[in-house]
């Protein structure tokens, strides 16, 4: 495999939360209201992936009964040495949105269409935006459009909870010399949502700086998008929220 080509494990949510086939609807049903999220990928006892449960499935089913005998068991999954431009194939010919990652069966990772856009928005490009342009249009059936402009830093909201200490002083430094490339966002029904940029507008914010330079990709009608609710989910509301680790992450 090429060093450079881009492959799901890069992108993929490697925080699963997972349900045991031996579960009941019951189980599964607090398990829902304590996460906020409809369904979950299920394994056996070996942690095998052997289906996926969503909460139409437990409608109406007795609060005892096992989730085994309710899943469904012809479960769309990919492998994470796919590439991404192979997974985003796959999705947008079975129409899903999130499909589980394994390795030898074992699940290690959940891939949405949101870690598809972020692939593409790396390393933004006038070739890369309009790509981004493309895939969002297709995905949410939208017109958009892209603007050149400045963004008030303290308004963005970001869609990734963590960035490495490293890279935010690389950023830093590109920010003091005039070196830093514009930030992507998506105007949201909620606000400006950081598609592609955290470490530098979070560099930003820590100079000080009050506007930085962005992609602006807007819509007519302004809906809720995924990486919004990807923010909601993790309890994002401004660049504040993000956690500075020393571990390596593979967003700039």
């Amino acid at each position: 495999m090429a060093k450079n080509e881009v492959l799901v494990e890069d992108y993929m949510n490697k925080n699963v939360i997972v349900v045991n086939e031996n579960q009941t609807v019951e189980d599964v049903e607090r398990e829902m209201l304590k996460r906020g999220i409809d369904g979950f990928p299920v394994i056996d006892d070996e942690k095998n992936l052997v289906g996926v449960i969503n909460v139409m499935d437990l409608f109406f089913k007795h609060p005892h009964m096992k989730i085994k005998q309710l899943m469904v068991k012809k479960v769309v999954s990919i492998s994470k040495d796919l590439k991404i431009e192979d997974a985003a194939r796959i999705m947008f010919r079975k129409g899903i949105s999130r499909v589980p990652v394994i390795d030898k069966n074992k699940i290690v990772g959940i891939f949405t269409h949101s870690d598809v856009l972020r692939a593409h928005i790396e390393r933004v490009t006038p070739s890369k935006l309009e790509k981004i342009k493309e895939s969002f249009e297709k995905i949410y059936d939208i017109e958009i459009s892209i603007e050149n402009r400045e963004v008030d830093v303290a308004t963005l909201i970001p869609s990734q909870s963590k960035i490495n200490l490293d890279e935010l002083e690389g950023r830093k430094y590109e920010i003091r010399k005039g070196l830093a490339e514009p930030i992507v966002v998506v105007k949201s029904q909620g606000g400006l949502v950081i598609a592609d940029g955290h470490h530098r507008a979070l560099a930003a914010r820590k100079l000080g700086v009050k506007k930085i330079n962005a992609y602006v990709l807007v819509t007519e009608n302004l809906i809720k998008l995924g990486l919004e609710k990807e923010a909601e989910r993790l309890g994002l509301k401004t660049v504040d929220d993000i956690k500075i680790t020393d571990e390596i992450h593979r967003n700039p």
